[in-house]
């Protein structure tokens, strides 16, 4: 585990954040504000989301700027100490809306860059064994190319998915749902732990390429233990089968319901839960250590708050 940087003296420069009005980029903007940073957010002509009123109540900068445009996007990076991306979407928000933006923070002269990854760690997968995954390997190479110090971060699985959208505890049947090995080491983080770690490494010069972090590594066994200590009642195990039954299911279920334009069908998080059955991103080392303020939800905590 990483030992923990000296504490940087506060950046008068401001972040600028893209992203901020969705959930993990509200999150992040909230926790750069409490650390007393100066944010600047960039938010789209025409955005109405409540969040933009909040963000300027919170103290934030609203920047209204044109993401189709370089020119305005460096315009409104100008003098900023880090670029944070919080962005989400296909390839045309991942890869090409990116790129403008990374293209604008080399242009104003902006030091760092910190892409919105936010993932498992999709440095080790095979291409063409996760689509999201791919689109942001694909932006992180040219990141790579670009004179300007990158920072990603990657956290696992958002730990909020298994109340919900990640069909593994279900609560209704008392069963834990999983294929492939029981004892596999998996990484969950929250969406607020994750937000909090990336205020945090926008405003430490001092990053790395990579800075990984898991709220738990807990096994389809552990997810177990924490179901029936939260809920009172024994939870059982119910393995589908081997990772080339969800490999088929996958297959099936991309030709089934293709969905080529949402960022979430449902064959998409069938290929997130492959990637992580099969070990291959496991997050090593961890680096939850770098910033010792923050205090880590557990997979237990969060399914106690569902209960």
């Amino acid at each position: 585990m990483a030992t923990p940087p000296s504490t940087p003296p506060l950046p008068s420069a401001p972040i600028v954040l893209a992203g901020a009005t969705g959930d993990l980029g509200f999150r992040i903007a909230r926790e750069l504000l409490k650390r007393g940073a100066t944010v600047r957010a960039l938010v789209r002509p025409g955005n109405s989301k409540p969040e933009v009123t909040e963000l300027q109540d919170l103290g934030a900068e609203i920047a209204t700027v044109d993401f189709n445009s370089v020119t305005a996007l460096t315009k409104a990076c100008a003098g900023a100490a880090c670029v944070v991306s919080a962005l989400s979407g296909l390839r045309e928000v991942i890869v090409d809306t990116q790129k403008r933006l990374l293209d604008a923070a080399v242009a104003a002269g902006v030091p760092r860059f910190i892409p919105s990854d936010y993932c498992i760690d999709y440095t080790k997968l095979p291409a063409g064994s996760n689509r999201n995954l791919d689109l942001r390997r694909e932006f992180n190479q040219r990141l790579d190319q670009a004179p300007i110090q990158a920072t990603s971060i990657l956290n696992g699985m958002f730990t909020d998915l298994l109340t919900g959208q990640a069909p593994v505890v279900l609560f209704g049947m008392k069963r834990v749902l999983y294929y492939g090995d029981a004892d596999q080491p998996l990484d969950f983080t929250t969406t607020a732990n994750t937000a909090e770690f990336t205020a945090a490494a926008a405003l430490d010069p001092t990053t790395p390429r990579y800075l990984r972090v898991a709220g738990e590594v807990a096994s389809i066994r552990g997810l177990q233990a924490a179901a029936t200590a939260v809920t009172g009642t024994p939870f059982k195990l119910l393995r589908v089968g081997g990772l080339w039954v969800l490999g088929t299911m996958i297959s099936v279920t991309k030709t089934i319901m293709p969905a080529p334009d949402e960022v979430f069908p449902p064959w998409q998080g069938m290929q997130y839960l492959h990637n992580m059955f099969t070990g291959l991103p496991k997050l090593t080392p961890l680096d939850n250590a770098r910033y010792p303020e923050i205090s880590w939800t557990s997979v237990r905590e969060v399914l106690a708050a569902r209960n």
